[in-house]
């Protein structure tokens, strides 16, 4: 009895002195972010600035990996399969919540495979169309959709893109379906669009930003309750006449579930720092962004976050009918 009392407390102290070491240590090596969409997209353009500013405080690289396909699920599930040790993450964004209802057969859970860490971004959508596209303003713009709905054509980045969740959420608004064009990527969406050879596209500002500024396409509304500072002449949807379509893309990073507390709480205040950083909120704002609160890049409230939008597109996803399986 005296012998099994002193092996569970020489366990005890192992756990104790490994955990210590850990809060110590971690991390001790390069750490990859998996960012699962390609590299110059609006997501991978986020997990760059994010990761070389968390870099810095951790003293270890973080190494953006890009893992694109099956709308974000494919890299999700190389995080959610990878060893719990805090050296491996993800940054994702609204799909993680939208990938239970779009894919039937989906292989992890976004709830119980992960770690959460903490909320990033809240990025802005906006609605935009070729340069040359006829309508004027916002409400002619509507119209002129539903007027010709089987004829306009509408770009996103695949099924499970922002730019997917968007037009289906435009199209419920307008209540017309749209012919739409999924591309492999928000580059090739975009090229289209810019080349004029497809109409109208839903798209976060961190990619469409410096093409509106430029001329290069035609912008109509913001999918924010007010305006933006950096888009200050872009009307709302509200605005525009369609309320209730706001809509963001908020990104966050995970870990696998099982990842050590310690290593999740020190990628945690790696995160606050990082968005507490002028130049990163600089960075962000020129994207029409912001960084999250100090209260919002915590593993709380990206789990709140991610519960919630989980049951927001299901009826969404549902009504539209569209799967991606």
């Amino acid at each position: 009895m005296h012998l099994i009392q002193r092996t569970a407390g020489l366990t005890a102290v192992a756990v104790l002195w490994a955990t210590s070491a850990l809060a110590q240590g971690y991390p001790e090596r390069q750490i990859t972010m998996v960012v699962p969409f390609a590299a110059g997209g609006p997501t991978d353009t986020v997990g760059r600035l994010i990761a070389e500013r968390m870099s810095e405080d951790l003293g270890q690289q973080i190494l953006v990996e890009n893992v694109g396909g099956a709308g974000g699920t494919l890299g999700a599930q190389q995080v959610a399969d990878a060893e719990a040790d805090g050296y491996t993450i993800l940054l994702h964004h609204i799909g993680m919540a939208t990938a239970p209802t779009l894919y039937r057969n989906l292989a992890f859970d976004p709830v119980a495979d992960f770690a959460p860490v903490g909320l990033v971004t809240e990025v802005p959508m906006t609605i935009v169309a070729r340069a040359d596209f006829e309508p004027a303003d916002a409400a002619s713009f509507i119209q002129y959709v539903k007027d010709n709905a089987d004829t306009v054509t509408m770009a996103n980045a695949g099924i499970g893109a922002a730019s997917h969740l968007c037009g289906m959420l435009f199209m419920q608004a307008v209540d017309a379906p749209i012919v739409t064009v999924p591309y492999r990527g928000t580059g090739p969406a975009m090229t289209e669009l810019v080349g004029g050879q497809i109409d109208i596209m839903c798209d976060q500002t961190t990619n469409t930003t410096e093409q509106i500024k430029g001329g290069t396409i035609k912008a109509y509304a913001v999918t924010t309750p007010e305006r933006l500072d950096i888009l200050p002449d872009l009307p709302t949807v509200a605005e525009a006449g369609l309320p209730g379509m706001e809509v963001s893309v908020w990104h966050g990073i995970y870990a696998p579930a099982g990842t050590p507390q310690e290593a999740i709480d020190r990628l945690s205040t790696a995160l606050q720092t990082a968005l507490a950083d002028p130049d990163v909120a600089s960075q962000l704002g020129e994207l029409g962004t912001a960084p999250s609160p100090a209260e919002d890049a915590t593993p709380t409230a990206l789990q709140a976050k991610l519960s919630g939008e989980i049951e927001r597109w299901r009826p969404v996803i549902e009504e539209a009918g569209v799967y991606a399986d």
